[in-house]
Formats: C-alpha cells, structure tokens, sequence
C-alpha cells in the first residue's frame, strides 16, 4: 500500500480541485435599467437608515425602504413594485410591496396617517435613531442643506439643452462626474466636461412653457447649449460618462445619471436670467 500525499490539486479525499473563472458583472443591453445592483444602497442624512435607490418610469429616482412588507397592512398610495430594476407606484397584485423611504422616516413629519402598521414601524426607527445620536455615532443633516461653493458664477444646477430636450443637472457643469463602474468596482473619478472635448455655450434662450402651462415671467434663461455637438457627443453627456467609458458601452453604471426632465414650473427656483461670467449691461437688463 502506498501512502497518500496530499496534492495542491486535489482535496483531501483525493478529487480534483476546480477553479471556476471569475465573471464579470455585466448588464445586459435589453434591460431597462443600466445599473448593477451593487453600490445603489445609501442612508438616509435624517435618520441614519438604509435605503435603496431606484429609477422610476420617469428617469426620476426615488427612496425606498430595503424591506418588503405586507401589501394588506399598507396603504396603497404607498405600495411600490419593482419590475426590471424599475420601480413603479402602486402594487403589483402580489403580497409583498416596498415602501418609499419618506413615508417611513422619523425625521420628516407625515403629512397624511398613514395607519397603525407604519407608525409602529415608524416608531422602532426613531428609537434607534434617537439611540445613535445619544451615543454620538450619529449627527443628523439640517432640514435645509444650502450648499456654499465658492465659484457664485456658475448655477449650482444648471439647465442643458441636448437630444432636442432640457435637462436639469444634480450638480455644476464642471462637478458631473462619470458614472460608470471601474475594474476596481468603484466609480469613475473623471469628470464629464473635458478641456480636450467639444464643449457647448452658455446663451439666453426662451423659457419656453410645456403644452397647457401657463406662460412664465421671465422671457429667457441661461442654458448651456450642446445642441450643435455632434450626436455621439450628446449622448454621452445624457449617459453622463467620460470619454473612456462612452467608448465601453459593456461598462454598467454605477449610480444613475443625475439628470432631470427640464420643467420650467417644477423647477421655477433654477432659472438664471444671466450669463455667467457676465456683468448686469447698463440699461439694468439681466
């Protein structure tokens, strides 16, 4: 009998040993939503509480609670369903629903009852949120968050014009970062708005109102015009990618695209009647 030496390619009762490949998350191009899982959970600056991010059917993103709850004992006004990585309103005929995270956090006050069912589970979450600040392991956001930048010029949210549409951006021109995912899992640390590319230009242009709203005050409005860019261009801004990953289209996305369907009423306190850069001219036009 000879004895049995242990092998580094076989375990010990004597079978191979396999080493799968390591895969690559990919999404697939037909999916709705261009993001992985992975990376979308936050918490909420109010109460220290997870939350998960989705897109809606409007490209608007909403918070919804990380758990699933009983349909029966939620109102239907909150009842969420996802389909696809889409999250839509209402519930989808089935037991199980998601919540929005608003209608359940202890830092906002309801602004409707919403029944017994949620402000128990209301309550738990303000005792342990109520517990983290006493221990100093949390310090709650202040109900307004003014940002304070230091270039006043700029809009801290602008509005571009591109693929014959508005869009109202989540931050500066010169802060949209990348939103593609790297090698590493992490996001892309370039920015969108590269010396090296083909920029747009700041120009007044009409606010024009959608069909059926009423007509604004302010005749026009700063917008940062990439409309005269070439196609592959604007897309790449509506993907908001750099131009390493605009070229990968394999690359998920990270976090969504912070963009925003332009609506001249929704979004009254963003509209800029100057340039920047620009000095008021001396009949005191803006």
């Amino acid at each position: 009998m000879q004895p049995n030496t242990n092998s580094p390619q076989r375990h010990w009762d004597g079978s191979p040993r396999t080493a799968r490949p390591r895969r690559s998350l990919r999404v697939t191009t037909t999916s709705p939503s261009r993001l992985l899982r992975t990376g979308r959970g936050d918490r909420c600056r109010r109460c220290d509480h997870r939350v998960d991010w989705y897109q809606r059917a409007d490209q608007r993103l909403i918070a919804l609670h990380p758990t699933e709850l009983d349909a029966s004992r939620i109102p239907s006004p909150a009842r969420w369903h996802l389909s696809s990585g889409i999250a839509h309103p209402h519930g989808d005929g089935s037991a199980w629903c998601r919540i929005p995270h608003l209608t359940l956090c202890p830092a906002r006050t309801p602004t409707a009852p919403a029944g017994q069912h949620i402000e128990s589970l209301r309550r738990q979450l303000a005792v342990r949120t109520r517990s983290l600040i006493d221990t100093g392991r949390f310090t709650p956001a202040p109900p307004t968050l003014c940002e304070v930048r230091a270039d006043r010029s700029q809009p801290p949210r602008p509005v571009v014009q591109l693929l014959l549409g508005r869009y109202l951006a989540d931050a500066p021109l010169k802060d949209l970062q990348c939103v593609a995912q790297t090698r590493q899992r992490t996001r892309c640390p370039h920015p969108v708005l590269h010396p090296t590319l083909p920029q747009g230009a700041w120009t007044l242009l009409p606010a024009s109102p959608q069909r059926g709203q009423l007509t604004l005050p302010a005749a026009l409005m700063a917008i940062y015009d990439l409309s005269r860019l070439p196609f592959t261009e604007q897309l790449r801004w509506r993907t908001q990618r750099c131009s390493v990953h605009a070229a990968a289209p394999g690359a998920a996305d990270l976090v969504p695209a912070g963009w925003q369907v332009f609506d001249p009423l929704l979004h009254a306190a963003h509209l800029h009647t100057r340039l920047p850069h620009t000095q008021p001219s001396r009949h005191g036009q803006t």
